[in-house]
């Protein structure tokens, strides 16, 4: 079958998921055989999941440049990131993937891997302490990726190891005009609080930390929404359904972020492999169910219809019209047997004889046409009966095709629908955390000023 367009879409966004995991195939089904060079990657991936990190290097230095060896680069890094105490060999890895990537051809996909090589490798670079090395690499990830919250973060924080705390306040500020779904935001809330702490602003940043306990309940009370709409309509509505739709007034719209928070739930939720095939699933159905309606409804209009035709097998007069013509014809048949034989006595010159065997040949012609239509009129009934039958014999099947594919999508959902449900108690846990970690810097920073005052006051004594 082939791919809908929002399947499609939605395995292509989820491309860029966060570093971390394995890549997955662009496509959830394969249309043809396994490309060669796919085929190439997927040998790379069997010896890196066993441990032979070498052999995999070795596959992939004979694949063609293009987005399956960048992808295969990008997972070896992985393997050398968590192996090596030096991030070296983990970065040089990350640079052939970007070269490799660079010759997709395909270039929104190109855009999506780039940026999630460049991710990671601001990570490592930030891990190492080669923070201008890691600015260098997060400064060229495109702003319109969803991966672009959590670069901002990152991006912050080598600024801030470098002191440059105001400059690392900026990439914080705009990280939190994205939705609170994307990974880094956050964290980038708790930094505005941090940034100003480290710059002497105790006051902001008491502010900045009660701002950011705001946002994660008001986050909160968003997720308990979001749990109640997936429970009353479904996720497959609430989700995937909706995030599609131009409609602003969404239970998560809000005025402070840039992006459609109900598109960035849905990427979240569909970077596991797991989601993207329940999703999938539903999909599939919901497009095999509506296409078994519009079979249904079509041959029950057929079949009425044929119905209509066994009720009234003539239009108005066309019996009589037959009789009229027979009639007619046996009379024409009479007078030229009159003829005729006034023309065996001499009566008739043999041309005129010549005319009355052409008229009697084509009056035979017609007596056989006219015949024929009667029994055409008689088999006609005979027919229809047939093909009514045959019709309601498959609208039936279709029926029952459609029950059980009905039977099958509610399974389905029901499926996605606990995923779903999963997904944000796992968000609504996160913001728990941010909460605690909040909670405890304020605490900190009031022990601090408490203690600062106190020892103010022991001085003036």
């Amino acid at each position: 079958m082939k791919l809908s367009m929002l399947r499609y879409a939605v395995i292509r966004i989820v491309l860029v998921s966060m570093c971390g995991c394995v890549v997955a195939p662009a496509y959830a089904e394969q249309l043809s055989p396994m490309p060669r060079q796919q085929l190439l990657y997927e040998q790379a991936e069997l010896a890196r999941l066993s441990g032979s990190a070498e052999q995999a290097g070795k596959i992939l230095a004979g694949m063609d440049e293009g987005y399956w060896s960048a992808v295969g680069y990008l997972n070896l890094s992985g393997d050398y990131a968590r192996n090596d105490l030096n991030a070296s060999r983990a970065l040089v890895a990350l640079r052939v993937a970007l070269a490799m990537a660079d010759k997709d051809s395909d270039a929104q996909r190109k855009t999506a891997l780039r940026s999630r090589i460049l991710l990671r490798a601001g990570y490592l670079a930030y891990k190492s302490s080669e923070y201008e090395k890691a600015i260098g690499f997060f400064e060229k990830i495109p702003l319109n990726s969803h991966i672009t919250p959590q670069a901002l973060y990152f991006h912050g924080l080598a600024l801030s190891e470098q002191g440059n705390h105001r400059a690392a306040m900026q990439s914080w500020h705009r990280a939190k005009k994205y939705s609170l779904a994307y990974p880094g935001v956050a964290d980038a809330w708790i930094g505005m609080g941090r940034g100003y702490d480290l710059s002497g602003y105790l006051g902001q940043a008491g502010e900045a930390y009660l701002a950011a306990n705001a946002a994660y309940e008001s986050e909160r009370v968003t997720l308990r929404k979001l749990a109640g709409q997936i429970e009353e309509r479904g996720a497959y509505k609430a989700l995937v359904v909706d995030a599609r739709g131009a409609k602003v007034d969404w239970f998560l719209a809000d005025s402070r972020t840039l992006t459609q928070p109900r598109m960035a739930y849905l990427l979240s939720f569909l970077e596991p492999r797991a989601a993207q095939e329940a999703v999938n699933r539903v999909v599939g159905l919901a497009e095999m169910e509506a296409s078994l309606e519009r079979n249904a409804q079509d041959l029950d209009v057929f079949s009425t219809a044929i119905a209509g035709q066994l009720e009234s097998p003539n239009f108005p007069g066309q019996a009589s019209i037959e009789e009229a013509l027979q009639d007619s014809n046996a009379r024409l048949k009479a007078h030229l047997s009159a003829l005729q034989q006034r023309g065996g006595e001499g009566g008739l010159t043999p041309d005129q004889r010549l005319q009355l065997r052409i008229i009697k040949t084509t009056l035979s012609d017609s007596e056989q046409q006219l015949h024929k239509l009667s029994d055409n009129s008689a088999y006609r009934s005979t027919n229809l009966k047939a093909l009514l039958k045959e019709a309601r014999k498959l609208r039936k099947q279709s029926i029952v095709h459609l029950e059980s594919v009905s039977a099958l999508r509610a399974q389905a959902e029901i499926l996605l629908d606990r995923l779903a449900l999963d997904f944000v108690s796992a968000q609504d846990k996160r913001m728990v955390f941010a909460l605690d970690k909040t909670e405890q810097q304020i605490a900190h920073l009031y022990e601090y000023l408490a203690l600062k005052e106190l020892d103010s006051g022991e001085q003036v004594k």
